[in-house]
């Protein structure tokens, strides 16, 4: 697996926009064909959903796993497509889509990346996560500038004074991975009780009892700035006290919410919010573009992973087709192909185990 390359344009085979359970599943089937992929997500992670809405939930519908959590499926995925190397760009929108006159897609995320390639796989689930906004006045000057709902490069923030808002696990982990870097940290949150996990919520009490951050009861109520320069922030209590925070950064985790997004823009007929596909191919209204897995719609669509599973498997075959238009498409079964082993990396030891 490879994560943000340096280089901002990139060629490769098939673009897949979405890296939950059904876009990793995507890597694997259409790497047992012999095609590159690279995946973009507006997350910071793999998963998707899975991942970051209910990690430690359990699922009971996965073929051969009769109860798995969130993470651990994509942990198993990831595993799974690791042959094949699929490089991710993650935190990044797929902001614009264009059709260039060698035939080939051009893709283009909301901070400058390009990717090009033959084949394009919305595997967006219910569409992009983007973030809760806070309430509070004005706070649009500041976007981008000082305020901002994700931590992209974390030199950014080394000796800045830095409010983080929230109770959760975003909060609370980048209160531990920024402290280190900042100038000063303060958390603020609402109530003095956390949905965090437990042992990030000890250490960060931790670095209060010793005067290395700050906590604060309370909520943003106004910014103070110049120019979408933060320089303080107006926080007000409970009991309706207000006090000013000198602030440089201001980092609102309040969750994260679903919008079908820019994809939406790129010209695919749509019903009622999501991507009509045939059932051959899982290919939408525009060739060489496919929809798997929540995202899509189709008489008697099932929102299952399992489905998805399913819709990936058939759509690298289409997929194929256009990537290797002259090659000869040929099925084979992992548990007898040699060459489908090799790529997996089954070595002789691993298959003598499974038959015996």
């Amino acid at each position: 697996m490879t994560i943000n390359p340096d280089a901002t344009h990139h060629t490769t085979d098939a673009i897949i926009i979405g890296a939950g359970p059904c876009g990793l599943f995507t890597v694997f089937e259409m790497g047992l064909l012999d095609m590159k992929c690279h995946l973009v997500d507006i997350l910071d992670r793999p998963g998707g959903q899975c991942a970051e809405l209910y990690p430690e939930k359990p699922i009971y519908d996965i073929p051969a796993w009769p109860v798995i959590s969130g993470q651990d499926l994509t942990d198993r995925l990831m595993e799974q497509i690791a042959p094949f190397n699929p490089v991710f760009h993650f935190s990044q929108m797929a902001e614009s889509l264009e059709k260039l006159d060698n035939g080939n897609w051009k893709l283009t995320t909301d901070i400058g990346t390009v990717i090009e390639a033959k084949v394009v796989i919305v595997a967006a689930g219910g569409g992009s996560f983007v973030p809760k906004k806070p309430p509070i006045p004005g706070i649009e000057e500041y976007e981008g500038k000082s305020v901002f709902y994700a931590v992209r490069k974390m030199e950014q923030f080394r000796g800045k004074d830095i409010v983080i808002v929230g109770g959760g696990d975003s909060a609370l982990d980048w209160t531990l991975n920024l402290q280190p870097l900042a100038k000063s940290l303060t958390l603020i949150h609402r109530r003095d009780e956390f949905r965090a996990a437990p042992d990030s919520v000890a250490k960060m009490r931790e670095l209060v009892a010793s005067g290395a951050m700050v906590f604060q009861a309370g909520q943003v109520k106004g910014l103070n700035g110049v120019n979408g320069a933060l320089e303080s922030i107006l926080v007000e209590d409970a009991d309706k006290n207000q006090k000013t925070i000198p602030c440089e950064n201001l980092l609102p985790f309040f969750g994260l919410t679903m919008k079908l997004g820019p994809i939406a823009n790129f010209g695919l007929n749509l019903h009622e919010n999501l991507i009509p596909v045939d059932t051959e191919k899982f290919e939408t209204s525009t060739p060489g573009i496919f929809a798997v897995g929540d995202i899509n719609w189709y008489p008697g669509k099932l929102k299952l992973i399992l489905s998805g599973f399913h819709e990936a498997a058939l759509m690298s075959r289409q997929a194929f087709r256009y990537i290797y238009p002259e090659a000869r498409l040929k099925f084979e079964y992992t548990t007898s192909s040699s060459s489908l082993q090799t790529k997996l990396g089954v070595d002789d030891d691993k298959k003598e185990a499974a038959q015996g």
